[in-house]
């Protein structure tokens, strides 16, 4: 009975490397956002060159820069979402298979990258992700039209909103870094009476 155990167990155990297929997909989804972003980068760059031509008339100076304002700011969300799915890959790997030691051991290496736990992965992902809805509230913000004063309202607490996430968010990493510092104290005071 042992044995079945043993084998039932192992298998149970070694069945968490369907991760991997979550973690590569994640990877190569962030890869081919991150080459979109930067083609649409690079043909940014060659309209935007034509901007200082003395032969382009007023109306289409303006066009040309509403347009661009706009594609930068699709950019910066399509930079900010493939920076998520890499967020998430490592994270799924971190949490599921191993820890990354390159990660942990170099001094380089972001704080947002080291996943100790499903709540860093959550909390991480989703200051991108609101990070991400406010460079779309920009985009549109952009590109609306004000034709009431109402609208103009429904800008300003959209607005107001987005700042008292921000604040939310902030708050309340603030305080979960307060709860780890006191639990590293903790554990540092019973090793210290061991």
């Amino acid at each position: 009975m042992k044995f079945v155990e043993t084998i039932f167990e192992g298998g149970l155990w070694n069945s968490r490397f369907v991760i991997l297929a979550a973690v590569l997909g994640s990877l190569f989804a962030g890869f081919a956002i991150f080459y979109m972003a930067t083609i649409d980068v690079w043909n940014l760059v060659m309209h935007v060159v034509h901007y200082g031509d003395a032969e382009m008339t007023e109306a289409a100076r303006k066009a040309l820069h509403d347009n661009t304002v706009t594609h930068i700011v699709e950019v910066v969300d399509g930079y900010l979402l493939a920076t998520v799915m890499l967020i998430f890959s490592l994270g799924l790997y971190e949490l599921f298979i191993s820890d990354i030691d390159q990660a942990h051991g170099s001094k380089s290496s972001s704080k947002i990258l080291v996943i100790n736990s499903l709540d860093d992965l959550k909390s991480r992902l989703a200051k991108v992700i609101i990070m991400i809805m406010i460079v779309t509230l920009f985009e549109q913000a952009l590109n609306m039209k004000m034709q009431t004063p109402l609208d103009l309202l429904y800008l300003g607490a959209s607005i107001a909103l987005i700042a008292v996430a921000l604040y939310l968010s902030h708050a309340g990493e603030g305080k979960h870094e307060a709860e780890e510092a006191l639990e590293d104290e903790a554990t540092a005071e019973e090793k210290g009476h061991h």
